[in-house]
């Protein structure tokens, strides 16, 4: 089995969000799956097998498998584009969330997702607690995002990560409007191991429609915020994001199981 390290959304080593990607002729047990990504230690490790034209993907973090990772997808759809595949320019993915696309479009990749929806819900006094300060507004689908006056009260918010462990989502986003970029966000996933993920692709498909509607904008450069920093570009097209970026190769190498 070859296994490869990226770093997805940036062009530069040790920047961006690591994942590893696992290329292999058949799915193992799910078990074994869970101890590579247990053993990697890194937010998402991403299994592919391909078959015909198409490739099956899943996505395994250090405490159990996910349904759907972006960063992870742009790692993959690297590692095909400029390993396995260098004639084609389009990969196309089975996963949990249905047939996923990505593409090349010049010096980046771009990624079609499903948006998530926006269900505006009332902040309550734990949520208040869990983040350390008053967000101005929360919505809800698989994740959870808070929206705050300032990008300023995203970057030096301080969230208590065994309080966020405990909300009912996969991951949690805080965002506000941006001064350089049009967001600034910062998202954080404690209950599957991952007190604070650099760059996430599957929160800007709830980032990015909420500042497309709010900036009347269709497409949208995003910032994450984390120690790592990243940059999505996005582009909300109905009921889909288009999410691109840049990613660089860290390491490759056979692993004998």
């Amino acid at each position: 089995m070859k296994q490869y390290i990226v770093d997805a959304f940036t062009d530069k080593l040790f920047r961006g969000n690591p994942a590893a990607v696992c290329v292999m002729d058949a799915f193992p047990e799910d078990k074994l799956m869970q101890s590579i990504a247990a053993e990697n230690n890194l937010s998402e490790t991403a299994f592919l097998v391909r078959e015909a034209e198409v490739y099956h993907l899943r996505w395994f973090t250090p405490k159990g498998e996910i349904d759907f990772c972006g960063h992870a997808t742009l790692a993959s759809a690297f590692v095909l584009l400029s390993i396995y595949d260098h004639n084609i320019d389009k990969i196309v993915f089975e996963t949990a969330r249905g047939r996923l696309e990505a593409k090349r479009a010049g010096d980046l990749i771009e990624m079609d997702f499903p948006a998530y929806r926006l269900e505006h819900f009332e902040v309550s006094t734990d949520m208040i607690s869990a983040l350390g300060a008053i967000p101005l507004a929360a919505y809800r689908d698989r994740d959870i995002m808070f929206v705050f006056r300032d990008e300023d009260d995203v970057r030096h918010l301080k969230p208590d990560f065994e309080w966020l462990s405990w909300l009912e989502c996969d991951c949690v986003a805080v965002t506000a409007k941006g001064k350089e970029y049009d967001c600034v966000s910062r998202v954080f996933a404690p209950k599957y191991g991952i007190p604070e993920d650099p760059v996430t692709g599957s929160a800007h498909c709830m980032i990015a429609p909420y500042w497309s509607k709010r900036l009347n904008k269709e497409k949208i450069t995003a910032y994450q915020a984390s120690q790592r920093t990243g940059v999505l570009q996005c582009e909300v097209c109905g009921d889909r994001v288009k999410i691109s970026g840049k990613a660089v190769l860290y390491s490759e190498a056979d692993i004998q199981i």
